[in-house]
């Protein structure tokens, strides 16, 4: 690991203005109060680790390049802020990361991981790996698209810069109206402090809970809007979301991005049969037929927990399927569902696994 070398995106390129331009011109983005559709990508990629380096405490950023003499030449698919990777992990585990690199950098891809102690192993293991480990990722693709907006609030909440930093660095670049206010529990656990010292500190809101007294409200968030028409964008834990969620009527709209999958919202009780393993489960009213399998199967497939990536697809063998994701196509809801959002739309359903 290498923690006293440069960053590996140090500076915002020209591309920045590039996608600022775009936020300002391209009338088809402007989707205010709407999340557009997410465009799957069918693209898979061997990738090495080019570079590891410590970012904050328990996370590290990972520099992923082609490998020396791949025929594809050095070059990669290009991204825009907002956008991730599916990184499939020599374990097999499935995990996506947003990229927090500069989009014009095309011979290499960044992103940032925090270490889980308690979680299901994934981040572990994206701490483990070493310069010139290989992994397969599939994408870029985005879910969560930067807009046009007269105005802009991003806010982030530890991790939660990753997909926000590209944001606020294409914004900044386009000379549109924005403020940025970053949470974490200490500065030593914020990672890219370094480059946010190189925006607008005007316009920048460093909140650490160590030296404020704790998080802030929702209320002390959507403050720093700069006006009328502001729109959110935020990444952070459950309870930022809450707060923000609470206090931001006058906000115009917000795009939020997760770190866990949301709360069920109207959901019934019902029964799931996995035929091959030959067990029946009970998947209560407010919680997903994901959770309750990987109980009992915890090698299931998944990644976003929120319908848009398709890796948790399962086919039906019998029963009716609520199906709540964005990720099928209308042939592949006709045998498939994602466990991790959608449901039975009656009492039972039989899943092939």
């Amino acid at each position: 690991m290498s923690a006293g070398s440069p960053p590996a995106f140090p500076r915002p390129s020209p591309v920045f203005r590039a996608v600022g331009a775009a936020i300002a011109l391209a009338g088809e983005l402007s989707l205010l109060g709407r999340r557009p559709p997410v465009v799957a990508v069918r693209r898979e990629l061997e990738l090495v680790v080019r570079r590891v380096r410590a970012e904050a405490s328990d996370v590290v950023s990972l520099l992923l390049t082609r490998a020396d003499g791949d025929p594809a030449g050095p070059e990669l698919p290009r991204w825009w802020p907002g956008a991730h990777l599916d990184v499939v992990l020599p374990s097999g585990r499935v995990r996506q990361y947003s990229l927090c690199g500069d989009p014009a950098r095309r011979d290499g891809y960044r992103i940032a991981v925090r270490r889980i102690r308690d979680g299901a192993g994934g981040s572990r293991e994206v701490h483990g790996l070493g310069e010139g480990a290989r992994v397969r990722v599939r994408g870029p693709r985005s879910g969560f698209p930067l807009i046009r907006a007269p105005r802009y609030l991003f806010m982030a909440g530890g991790i939660g810069i990753t997909p926000i930093l590209p944001m606020v660095r294409a914004v900044a670049a386009a000379g549109a109206d924005w403020r940025f206010v970053y949470a974490g529990r200490g500065r030593d656990s914020m990672p890219f402090l370094d480059e946010i010292g190189g925006l607008d500190p005007s316009r920048v809101v460093i909140w650490a809970d160590d030296e404020r007294g704790g998080p802030p409200s929702g209320e002390a968030l959507v403050a720093n809007a700069p006006g009328g028409g502001t729109v959110g964008y935020l990444c952070g834990p459950p309870p930022m979301l809450a707060a923000v969620r609470s206090a931001g009527a006058s906000l115009a709209a917000l795009h939020v991005e997760r770190f866990a999958a949301p709360p069920v919202s109207g959901g019934r009780a019902f029964t799931v049969e996995l035929a091959r393993a030959g067990v029946s489960l009970e998947v209560p009213a407010d919680r997903s037929a994901l959770e309750v399998i990987t109980e009992r199967l915890p090698d299931v497939a998944y990644s976003c927990r929120q319908g848009f990536c398709g890796t948790c697809r399962t086919r039906v063998l019998a029963g009716a399927v609520e199906h709540r994701d964005r990720a099928l196509t209308a042939p592949e809801r006709a045998g498939t569902m994602t466990i991790c959002v959608s449901r039975a739309e009656g009492e039972r359903l039989v899943l092939d696994l």
